[in-house]
């Protein structure tokens, strides 16, 4: 078991949903918090019901992922602050539920820069930082939906898909370095994720079976940080699903199209 108490941990998209809960979660566990969003009032009543309720030392540093400058930025100042980051937890990301045909390719673009290039970019910095101690945590909360597209998510999945692929080749290249790199693939969360996702509500309704709480998620996400596990998938069903998708790929297209073309 690794130990998260005083361990410094920087957490991407920590204004609401799944980074919300990882920041009261990690603090009731000791961590040393870094919270980083782009709305900073959001961010400092995260962090001052991280202090009031379990005592943390937590930090707030607003971030839009979309800019590569800024985020070289916050990585100087944080760096100059704590020395090292200990654990990073990738979970800024949003998406957008559409038949591609019709889809704006100018939200594909910026939901490419927030989901994958900006999460590229800061794992790369604070990769560096990791590497000069020999030790760290990189955690990419992507989706199920990287490993098994659904109609109408085609550039979410596209997206998602990126993230999978740059984790599994990630994960090789800094195991000589002794620094951790895990995968979080949870299907459909209760978050405000799906106020833009899901607009209408009627999908999260549709797949209700399988929708998942982000304390749920949160507290089998910490425990993969413990257990240094190279990825976890949420629920079981999905995950069940993902693998037959892999083994027979034909009824796999049939079965999802039929049971998830539900957007």
């Amino acid at each position: 078991m690794t130990s998260i108490k005083g361990k410094v941990v920087w957490i991407t998209g920590a204004s609401s949903g799944i980074g919300e809960e990882l920041a009261y979660q990690l603090a009731q566990k000791g961590a040393i918090l870094i919270l980083s969003a782009r709305r900073m009032e959001k961010l400092n009543q995260v962090r001052d019901r991280c202090r009031a309720e379990h005592n943390a030392q937590a930090v707030v540093y607003p971030l839009d992922m979309t800019d590569l400058e800024a985020i070289d930025e916050a990585v100087s100042y944080l760096l100059s602050k704590f020395s090292h980051i200990d654990i990073l937890i990738n979970n800024a990301g949003f998406g957008h539920t559409q038949s591609f045909l019709d889809y704006d390719i100018k939200k594909a673009e910026n939901m490419f820069q927030v989901n994958v290039l900006g999460l590229m970019y800061l794992s790369q910095l604070v990769g560096k930082n990791m590497r000069q101690f020999e030790k760290g945590h990189i955690v990419n909360v992507a989706s199920v939906a990287g490993k098994v597209a659904t109609p109408k998510s085609a550039v979410y999945s596209a997206s998602k898909f990126a993230v999978t692929g740059f984790t599994n080749a990630l994960r090789m290249e800094l195991k000589p370095h002794n620094i951790k790199v895990t995968a979080i693939n949870p299907g459909p969360v209760d978050t405000a994720f799906f106020d833009e996702f899901d607009p209408s509500g009627e999908y999260l309704d549709n797949v209700s079976s399988v929708v998942l709480t982000s304390e749920y998620v949160v507290n089998k996400t910490i425990r993969a940080i413990e257990t240094n596990k190279r990825e976890i998938n949420l629920p079981k069903r999905l995950a069940v699903g993902s693998k037959i998708h892999t083994i027979a790929p034909a009824f796999g297209d049939f079965f999802i199209r039929t049971a998830f073309n539900k957007k």
